[in-house]
């Protein structure tokens, strides 16, 4: 592991290095964005590559300038930097780097952070790229929590999306992780996709719930501007998605979801008791981490960074000894407050009644006559009838 001489020093030259010292007291996350893909998805806007995008680039080089960047991030965050809580491999797919690949930076987090006692380490997988022994191996490398991407049972639904892999692969390697050791198994799942009847949405969520996932993220398809679907949609080879059909669907999920075990616990994410996605809500409740990786976005104690998208600048900028950071921004007290409101009306615990104003209070009383608000134990939270429509709940408390 190459070692770093000097201070850390940044890209962006205002990004104030000072600030970002993490303190004892509060918790701290790690998450790593793997860039690579094998062919990317007609829906996707996330900053990930196929290897034709990248020419010359090996996943190797990646790694390299990642580990660099974990050793200048602990060098930042000075000596009282807590162990990380939560890890988090996300992408593109984490999985297109190999085993020991993966092993090795998860390696240098433990070596340069530690590990909080039964720290979560996630990772995110296309089910195409995992057997038997890969599981195997990464759960002796450490990883606990495996999320895998699904989307949908309907071969002709993972075909609108451009998804390569078969309806049953996903549920296969949620049965091998199991095998192997894995107590944590997430499936991700995508509704309201062009040409999806409730029926094959309802099929694939009886399919998902028959191998006894552990998690269940369930999110609505958003076509993004940009995207090869959003093309398709201007074009008019593809209807755009129906608000009311996404509705419904969403109903379908909380009843059948609920119904299996599965306590939904923010709006997108349901679990079994004690296994909702700690990583996560260390976001949802504005803790800190650092996002390693091209692109990754960072927040430590009201300071949000973000590194350059591209993966070739950011090996370039740590090759130099240098944070890749793009930009960033200090939050003030309205926006924290603002985002606090946002994100925790997501969560089943809700927000508390102390975190409003007067004025604001004022407003959230017609949600609660509307019955997409209850007030219960000094917290607002939200209905499954207001989880439909939660921002403009939040807009309307919001002003």
């Amino acid at each position: 592991m190459p070692a770093v001489t000097g201070s850390a020093r940044s890209e962006d030259a205002r990004l104030p290095l000072e600030r970002l010292v993490a303190h004892p007291g509060r918790q701290l996350s790690c998450y790593v964005h793997v860039p690579f893909c094998a062919t990317r998805c007609g829906y996707c806007d996330f900053n990930t590559y196929t290897a034709s995008q990248l020419p010359g680039m090996q996943v190797g080089e990646y790694v390299a300038a990642a580990l660099t960047e974990i050793e200048l991030a602990r060098q930042t965050l000075g000596a009282g930097a807590p162990a990380l809580s939560t890890v988090f491999f996300g992408g593109g797919t984490p999985t297109m780097a190999s085993d020991q690949q993966l092993a090795v930076v998860l390696a240098a987090l433990r070596e340069r952070f530690g590990l909080a006692p039964g720290a979560e380490v996630s990772l995110e997988a296309n089910p195409e790229t995992l057997d038997e022994s890969r599981l195997e191996a990464l759960l002796a490398a450490g990883f606990t929590r495996l999320s895998l991407g699904m989307q949908s049972a309907d071969e002709q639904v993972l075909a609108t999306l451009d998804r390569h892999h078969t309806p049953g692969r996903a549920l296969q390697v949620a049965r091998w992780a199991h095998a192997a050791g894995f107590t944590d198994v997430s499936l991700d799942l995508i509704y309201g996709t062009p040409g999806e009847s409730m029926a094959s949405w309802q099929a694939s969520l009886e399919a998902a719930v028959s191998v006894d996932p552990e998690h269940v993220s369930a999110y609505s398809l958003i076509v993004e501007p940009g995207t090869a679907m959003a093309r398709k949609v201007r074009r008019g080879e593809l209807p755009a998605p129906d608000d009311d059909d996404q509705a419904d669907k969403y109903l379908l999920a909380e009843r059948l979801l609920d119904a299996a075990g599965l306590g939904n616990y923010e709006i997108s994410n349901w679990a079994r008791p004690g296994h909702e996605a700690r990583h996560n809500l260390a976001y949802w409740h504005s803790d800190d981490w650092w996002g390693i990786g091209p692109g990754a976005h960072s927040h430590l104690d009201g300071v949000r960074w973000w590194n350059v998208k591209h993966p070739m600048r950011y090996a370039t900028m740590l090759s130099r000894r240098r944070l890749p950071v793009e930009g960033h921004e200090l939050l003030d007290a309205a926006t924290r407050h603002e985002e606090r409101v946002l994100l925790e009306l997501r969560l089943r615990d809700g927000l508390p009644l102390a975190e409003l104003d007067e004025t604001e209070r004022a407003r959230m009383s017609p949600q609660l006559d509307r019955g997409l608000v209850v007030e219960h134990d000094g917290r607002f939270r939200l209905t499954v009838a207001g989880r439909l429509l939660a921002d403009a709940v939040t807009r309307d408390v919001l002003g």
